[in-house]
C-alpha cells in the first residue's frame, strides 16, 4: 500500500478513536451529572404537580396507588396502580426517578388474576419487599413497603 492510503487510515483510526472516548465520556458525565433528586411521570398520574407526558393515557385503576414515602422531599406523591406500572429512570417508565442507585428500568409492579406483584428487572442495585431482596416476581399487599434504590413507595 502507498504511504497516503496509511496515513489516512491512520486518521481514520484516530478519530474513531476520538469519538469512542467522547461518547464514554458523554455517558459516565450523564451518569454522574444527575444530582439529586427529579421527578417525571407519564401515566397513572401523581397528585402533586410534576413533569408528566403525554406519551401513555392514564388507565382507570381500582383504587390502589403507589406512595412514596422516602425521600422527604418527594414523600406524599402518589401514583394509580394499572396493570403495570415500570419504574426507573428512564424516559418511557411510567415512574421515573433521577437517583443514580436506580436503574434506567429498574422495577415493574404489576397485576396478574387479581393479586398485584412486583418484580425486579435485573437492577444492578437490586429491589426491595418490606426489606426482602426480591429474586422472583412476589405478591404484594396493600401497606407493603417496596424499595427501588433509595426511594421507598407504599401501596395503599
Amino acid at each position: 500500500m502507498s504511504e497516503q492510503i496509511l496515513t489516512i487510515l491512520k486518521l481514520c483510526l484516530l478519530a474513531l478513536l476520538y469519538l469512542f472516548f467522547l461518547r464514554v465520556l458523554r455517558a459516565v458525565w450523564t451518569e454522574i451529572g444527575g444530582g439529586g433528586f427529579r421527578l417525571a411521570t407519564t401515566g397513572g398520574g401523581g397528585d402533586r404537580s410534576a413533569p408528566a407526558s403525554s406519551a401513555r393515557p392514564p388507565r382507570p385503576s381500582d383504587g390502589q396507588r403507589l406512595t412514596i414515602r422516602e425521600p422527604g422531599e418527594l414523600a406524599g406523591m402518589s401514583f394509580a396502580l394499572d396493570d403495570e406500572v415500570t419504574i426507573g429512570r428512564a424516559a418511557g417508565c411510567h415512574i421515573t426517578l433521577d437517583d443514580t442507585f436506580i436503574s434506567q428500568i429498574h422495577t415493574r409492579v404489576f397485576r396478574r388474576d387479581g393479586q398485584v406483584l412486583v418484580e425486579d428487572l435485573g437492577s444492578t442495585n437490586g429491589s426491595y419487599l418490606n426489606r426482602d431482596r426480591l429474586s422472583a416476581p412476589m405478591v404484594m399487599r396493600q401497606g407493603d413497603y417496596l424499595q427501588v434504590g433509595s426511594v421507598v413507595l407504599e401501596l395503599s
